[in-house]
């Protein structure tokens, strides 16, 4: 069995490549959504526009998961269940896990 992340052909099963870029970007843009939190913090903000800015970079991850899962789903697992048995078992495995780990966050 190819090592996780790795298809049969020993190259690497990457579902967000194409858009790896965008990804990079909404990933900076909640890097900078957080660095404000903590100056709302440092500077003694007021609670509720502290947590209204919380809320918007939880949404800017959550976006980001959505879009890679989202990516796993027609690339990675796609390709397993092609290919099927063990690997399309693992491939489905960890998607439902990561499914699950989303809905529970």
């Amino acid at each position: 069995m190819p090592a996780r992340g790795i298809g049969e052909e020993g190259l690497p099963m990457i579902g967000y490549v194409e858009d790896k870029d965008a990804l990079l970007k909404r990933l900076r843009r909640a890097e900078g959504q957080v660095r404000g939190i903590q100056r709302m913090i440092e500077d003694d903000t007021y609670c509720i526009d502290v947590l209204t800015q919380v809320s918007a970079a939880t949404k800017a991850l959550e976006n980001v998961a959505l879009s890679l899962l989202e990516d796993h789903l027609s690339h990675c697992v796609a390709e397993a269940t092609r290919e099927g048995g063990v690997i399309a078992d693992e491939k489905l495995r960890e998607a439902s896990d990561a499914i699950a780990r989303l809905v529970r966050s």
